[in-house]
């Protein structure tokens, strides 16, 4: 029977952070071990500038030693311009290629090098792409609860944007918590407006957490008609873009602790995922 929720285990975004450089060889066992859960998909590297982000320069190389023969999870990388879509859409293990696009000028800036208006027409290349190659472009909507920044932030830019993309073709969209502002009434009220607006687009989240708030984020995504969720195990990562240290991604296991009290069959090898959880340690220590 089909699992009711899709989740997003994301060990890049876990990875991405980490000062010191993960192997090759132990990344690609990590995530091997992640695709024997039954995960919706694995978010599981990037192809984006090694000088921004050092810890994913190996993504080509790590995705050469992945099993996907024995898997039904699919492969998310991050691009940040179109010479990393080009490279990410040549591999045909790849399913999603995923593009932050921030309603935050200063944050795509941060983030991309580029400025809303020019990361806009971005997106339209990168969807005839992904339509020339075979895959699907997931937008993650940066900055999607608000900023550090002081720039402009409602619900109706929120939903202005996610309108246009949906025009472009876009058919999956992540709205994203980059640095953990999200309140539950926040994602109560924003998530279901989005949902009803676009019924064509699949609409998942991408929260960002403290221990404190961790719970009730969940709580809210999940009463709030979320059934495509982004997590990681251990709550490890966040994004190196937005200098939070306090802040990672909302915990796998959190997740499903959550969804095991509410009666929702997942679906997932569950020793599977005592495998992966106890391998955690040894990349994140």
């Amino acid at each position: 029977m089909a699992s009711p929720i899709h989740l997003t285990e994301c060990p890049r975004d876990a990875m991405q952070g980490l000062k010191t450089f993960v192997p090759t060889e132990l990344k690609a066992e990590y995530i091997n071990l992640l695709l024997k859960v039954g995960f919706d998909t694995i978010d599981f590297g990037s192809f984006v500038s090694p000088k921004a982000i050092p810890q994913m320069a190996d993504t080509a190389q790590v995705l050469e030693q992945l099993d996907m023969d024995s898997t039904q999870s699919k492969l998310l990388a991050i691009i940040a311009n179109y010479r990393g879509g080009g490279d990410a859409a040549s591999h045909e293990q790849i399913t999603y290629l995923g593009y932050p696009f921030s309603i935050s000028e200063t944050f795509q800036q941060r983030n991309t090098n580029s400025g809303i208006a020019q990361s806009f027409e971005l997106v339209k290349q990168l969807q005839d792409l992904c339509a020339k190659k075979n895959k699907q472009l997931l937008v993650y909507l940066s900055m999607g609860f608000g900023n550090p920044y002081g720039d402009d932030w409602t619900a109706q830019i929120v939903l202005d944007w996610a309108g246009k993309l949906a025009e472009e073709g876009i058919r999956f969209i992540a709205l994203s918590d980059t640095v953990g502002a999200a309140t539950p009434q926040q994602i109560s009220e924003l998530y279901p407006q989005l949902t009803t607006n676009l019924p064509n687009v699949n609409i998942g989240l991408h929260l960002h957490a403290t221990p404190e708030s961790l719970q009730e984020k969940i709580a809210a995504a999940w009463q709030s008609g979320c059934r495509k969720l982004d997590t990681a195990i251990k709550g490890y990562g966040g994004c190196p873009m937005a200098k939070d240290d306090l802040t990672g991604n909302i915990a796998t296991e959190q997740v499903l602790a959550y969804l095991q009290q509410q009666n929702i069959n997942t679906g997932l090898n569950m020793q599977a995922f005592a495998k992966a959880m106890a391998f955690s340690s040894r990349i994140f220590g």
